[in-house]
């Protein structure tokens, strides 16, 4: 990944009640140091006061850390210990220590107990700070806590930075796209909202430039020789620039950028591609491009390239799937139902290293009936990234803002199954566990646009977590059978 992905440098800082020997938090924090298994830098002050938790967020800021463990190896003090999520510039996770490796008479720190008034002193103080599912735990407990901290604090710490960039408004008709931006600033989010015109002088302005003919070698060896357009490269490679370079020169005062591009009906003739596969190429560098300027799906994108520090992608949730496929290749080969299936698809954006090895770029078969003579070879439609997506672990999801301005999500976890779409785009049969329900109560019910965004692993726990502490109050997930959701009509 480029460095439009955050990296983490996360510190930990031990707290002590004045009342409680020191000693257990100290040789506690010693211990996880010395256990953690990545870097982890020890800050020296182990904070007892008002005084100790300034000197202790100094040493870590002069540390370069922009991530922390606040560690309560004994009860902790409740007001030293908020200071520090109220004092540092980044995402704090607090977890207390169990007991076990001391005596009950003077080794006992009741770190279980005070972890509930530290929960309750952050929530007087309306402080931020992640706390795992069960907080309590030994040396090696800790050490597994902190490693899942690390993708949800990347990922805090990239939307807390991140600008989306916009070209053009959404295309007539895709009221799915509508994007209030008001979600975005209570996000910490910042964006430019530009005209496709000006992207379109920023592009003429790349012509011929010097770095246009490595470009191209790079995309022709990305591909293979008979899987790409030879004579559209230089215009490819041109338009990647175009972006790249623009993205450098808008950051403004944030650190990273994602884009929520137009990309029809009237950008294909007037840029004389599709810009797909550029945005592929983007995706695959951790700098998501949305399609169809869906603001809230560049930023579901970039969350989700943040947690997994990998390649996603952005689908329409598209048809189903036929009944034969089903019966064919599907039933009775894997643990799902038809209901449980459907296809997702976009034109052309998925990364290529997610692509089956049949994948090629093509033309938009959609926007060539629409757009070039009836019969005509395909010549400006031509650009998007075809194929089968590969077979694997993914997480669906999405957060958006809805009419009224409120923030909410989905989450579910499936796989892309290794059967073959028999169809065209880059398209891959997805299954999820209760997808029919879910598809029902959820993306009908809640009016989810059809775009979702597409991590590469099962990574729903840190995605939940994440948005739990964006302060997202409904985060939807595919409910189990066993579990109604509230619209769901028990007789059916």
């Amino acid at each position: 990944m480029c460095n439009n992905i955050p990296e983490v440098k996360l510190g930990i800082v031990a707290v002590s009640r004045d009342c409680f020997p020191i000693a257990l938090s100290t040789q506690r924090r010693q211990n996880i140091v010395k256990a953690y298994q990545g870097e982890l830098y020890e800050c020296p002050v182990t904070v007892e006061n008002e005084h100790d938790a300034l000197k202790a967020v100094a040493d870590v800021t002069a540390a370069g850390c922009n991530a922390l463990v606040v560690f309560l190896g004994n009860f902790g003090p409740e007001t030293p210990e908020t200071l520090i999520a109220q004092k540092f510039d980044g995402p704090c996770m607090y977890v207390s220590a169990a007991e076990g490796d001391g005596d009950m008479i003077n080794g006992r720190g009741d770190a279980y107990c005070g972890m509930l008034n530290c929960s309750y002193n952050l929530g007087m103080r309306h402080l931020k700070g992640y706390i795992p599912e069960y907080p309590v735990g030994t040396c090696e407990d800790i050490c597994q806590m902190i490693a899942e901290f690390v993708p949800i604090a990347r990922a805090i710490i990239g939307v807390k930075n991140l600008k989306i960039i916009t070209f053009g408004p959404r295309p007539q008709d895709f009221f799915a796209c509508n994007a209030p931006i008001k979600g975005l600033y209570e996000l910490g989010v910042e964006i430019e909202e530009n005209s496709e015109l000006d992207l379109l002088v920023s592009y003429k302005a790349h012509a011929g430039d010097p770095r246009i003919p490595a470009i191209c070698a790079e995309m022709a060896a990305e591909m293979g020789e008979g899987r790409y357009f030879p004579e559209m490269n230089e215009r490819l490679a041109q338009f990647e620039l175009t972006l790249l370079d623009w993205a450098e020169q808008h950051k403004g005062a944030r650190k990273y950028v994602a884009f929520a591009d137009k990309c029809w009906p009237a950008f294909p003739e007037a840029f004389g591609f599709e810009p797909c596969y550029v945005n592929s190429r983007l995706a695959a560098r951790g700098i998501p491009v949305a399609c169809e300027v869906d603001i809230y799906g560049a930023l579901s994108e970039y969350i989700g390239a943040c947690i997994t520090n990998d390649a996603v992608t952005l689908l329409d949730i598209n048809n189903s799937v036929p009944q034969y496929i089903y019966d064919e290749d599907i039933k009775g080969k894997f643990d799902c139902k038809l209901t449980d299936t459907f296809m997702g698809f976009h034109c052309g954006n998925t990364p290529e290293c997610k692509m089956c090895e049949s994948r090629a770029i093509k033309y938009q078969l959609i926007q060539h009936r629409l757009l070039e003579p009836e019969g005509s070879e395909p010549d400006f439609t031509r650009g998007t990234l075809e194929g089968d997506i590969a077979p694997g672990d993914i997480t669906f999801y999405r957060l958006q803002c809805d009419s009224d301005g409120n923030l909410r999500s989905y989450v579910a976890e499936g796989q892309v199954l290794p059967v073959a779409t028999r169809s065209f785009g880059g398209i891959g049969i997805f299954a999820i566990p209760e997808m029919g329900r879910f598809y029902r109560h959820v993306l009908i019910q809640k009016r989810y646009p059809h775009h979702g965004a597409v991590a590469f692993a099962h990574c729903g726990k840190a995605m939940f977590e994440v948005l739990k502490y964006l302060g997202v109050k409904d985060i939807a997930y595919n409910q189990p059978k066993s579990l109604p959701y509230p619209t769901e009509n028990p007789w059916a």
